[in-house]
């Protein structure tokens, strides 16, 4: 009798649990696409940014990935299938022999694929690695990212009282974002310098840092003065997510990798930069998700909408308070006097 009703309770379990699957199971397959359209924050292990923006068309679906770094990139399909987001870009892999010669190129397939769990988009990673040996796997997380506001009008923004961000003797006020690189920031004579060492072919790469605020902002008008020598390159990150690019990008066609430009994603409307290793002063502007850059007096982005973070971002949270942070992993650069108001709201 005992063995019986034993037995007949967990039958009962079996087929409550049986209904339950299934019933998550017709709840994923109800998902609509439709919750899916639009920008995603993404948050990758170990804390890195990243973005992608689903976008319907008609008869199929449109996306863009930013992954960590780099620019941002039309992914090679996207499919959502009884719920299901999957995605997936093709990699680039360099293949090398001795001295570091180039061997050739190749694209290995990613593919990202996952649901939403509430307001969350819990993904996962799958790729092969770099030399084709093992798979790996990584989770990502995701949120929505809220609808831009409309531009504001900056004639109304009241301003707080200038910030002297570099005092021109010594680097109080800012640190290294990478405490196992090297630092290649140097003071000298009223200016802020970056020399990072060249890469010795066949040597290991050396890793320079990156230089932060202690500091944290949210709005904000930033005055700087700049000096780029030839084929050189560095970034000014607004709150630690938004990089206005500094390029030796003298004579270029206009690009969104341009000297001023809100790297890969906002181009400037004219062409201002000056020569290399002339100083050349940025005047920008960043309040509720708008951009204004005035480069060498005129003005290459107005009031624009900035519709995610850039590579190199330190969170992919657009909304909290963050540092100015000038990339030291790139090539040489010197700045001066950088002074910050903060809006007041």
């Amino acid at each position: 009798m005992l063995h019986s009703s034993l037995h007949r309770k967990t039958a009962a379990r079996k087929v409550c649990f049986i209904i339950a699957s299934f019933a998550a199971i017709s709840l994923w397959a109800e998902l609509p696409a439709e919750k899916y359209f639009g920008r995603w924050a993404l948050t990758l292990e170990g804390s890195r940014a990243g973005w992608l923006e689903i976008v319907p068309q008609k008869g199929w679906y449109d996306a863009s990935l930013l992954w960590a770094g780099g620019s941002v990139e039309p992914l090679a399909s996207v499919a959502i299938v009884e719920g299901e987001l999957i995605v997936t870009r093709l990699r680039s892999v360099t293949r090398k022999g001795p001295n570091d010669l180039v061997l050739r190129k190749q694209q290995i397939p990613e593919t990202l694929s996952g649901r939403l769990d509430g307001d969350v988009l819990r993904l996962t990673r799958s790729t092969q690695n770099n030399a084709g040996t093992a798979l790996e796997r990584e989770q990502v997380t995701g949120r929505l990212i809220p609808a831009l506001p409309p531009a504001p009008d900056l004639s109304k923004v009241r301003w707080g009282e200038p910030v002297d961000l570099f005092n021109g003797r010594d680097l109080s006020g800012w640190r290294l974002i990478e405490s196992n690189s090297e630092n290649g920031w140097s003071v000298s004579e009223g200016t802020l310098s970056n020399r990072p060492a060249a890469h010795v072919v066949g040597q290991k790469a050396r890793r320079f840092g990156n230089l932060r605020t202690e500091r944290e902002f949210e709005d904000f008008n930033l005055k700087a003065e700049v000096l780029v020598p030839a084929k050189s390159n560095s970034g000014i990150y607004l709150r630690g997510i938004y990089e206005i690019q500094i390029q030796d990008s003298y004579g270029q066609t206009l690009d969104s990798h341009n000297m001023g430009a809100l790297y890969s994603r906002i181009t400037p409307t004219v062409a201002a930069e000056k020569p290399a290793s002339e100083w050349q002063t940025l005047d920008i502007t960043l309040v509720e998700r708008h951009l204004t850059v005035v480069l060498n007096g005129v003005t290459i982005i107005a009031n624009q909408p900035i519709v995610g973070c850039t590579g190199g971002a330190l969170w992919a949270d657009e909304f909290r308070p963050g540092p100015i942070y000038l990339q030291g992993d790139h090539g040489a650069v010197t700045y001066r006097n950088l002074t910050l108001r903060p809006v007041i709201k």
